[in-house]
């Protein structure tokens, strides 16, 4: 089996932008031997570089590859959901980033790529490989669908959880407790979604089509915090759609 080609060890990189994400892609490419300036803040100088990646909020990548084309040689950005009008590349590691992470955080993940040219796309796969993520193509058509996929699978779930721990409060199970046993609960459910799927893996009241019981959850929400209701009802009502795929399966 071929080994997936990585940078050339010579490589100079400029990480821009000081945020989560940049510290830790700072570290992972240090760490795997290539030559790397920054993480730098907007504004400072930046040097000769090869390339220069930008990892700032979307709405600054214009200004920040401006200034990044003084110097580097190649500009890529690491966003998700903005398309490469400013930039020659794009890489974005599909994870969620606290800033604190070893570089062995980027083993194994996904990382969308993209390129204006076959040369900057190879470049981003090059990169990809440096850091040990799995690359796979993104074209700017389908960007914002992705990345809503990415916020559903860990933004939104860390809403619902939220919740979860704020209904096991009114229960008297609170904080860590209650995290440390919803826990198992969720990584089983993760791992049943990932081998078979949504449809195959739902359980509970509504896979059932115990009425009774959902009514009851949903008065002890009320009672617990009425602002949780709305979100109760939302996402029983979807929950009822997959159970009835599961039906017809």
């Amino acid at each position: 089996m071929t080994s997936p080609v990585t940078l050339a060890p010579e490589t100079t990189i400029a990480i821009i932008g000081a945020g989560r994400l940049g510290g830790v892609l700072a570290t992972a490419l240090r760490a795997s031997g290539l030559t790397v300036y920054g993480p730098l803040r907007r504004g400072d100088a930046i040097p000769a570089v090869d390339v220069a990646l930008l990892c700032v909020p979307d709405s600054a990548i214009p200004e920040a590859a401006a200034s990044a084309r003084r110097t580097a040689t190649r500009i890529g950005h690491a966003s998700g959901a903005t398309p490469l009008d400013d930039v020659d590349f794009s890489i974005h590691p599909l994870q969620t980033f606290t800033g604190t992470e070893s570089p062995d955080i980027f083993h194994g993940i996904g990382a969308a790529i993209a390129g204006r040219t076959p040369a900057d796309k190879n470049l981003a796969e090059r990169l990809a490989h440096t850091l040990g993520a799995l690359p796979f193509e993104l074209d700017d058509a389908h960007r914002a669908g992705y990345h809503a996929a990415a916020s559903f699978a860990s933004n939104f779930v860390l809403t619902v959880l939220d919740a979860a721990e704020q209904l096991a409060a009114s229960a008297g199970i609170r904080g860590g407790e209650a995290r440390d046993l919803l826990a198992p609960l969720l990584s089983r459910t993760v791992d049943n979604w990932q081998s078979r799927g949504a449809t195959a893996s739902l359980t509970g009241p509504i896979a059932r089509g115990d009425e009774v019981t959902i009514a009851r959850q949903r008065a002890a929400v009320d009672e617990a915090d009425p602002a949780l209701t709305s979100l109760f009802d939302e996402l029983a009502t979807a929950t009822r759609a997959i159970a009835c795929q599961k039906a017809a399966a």
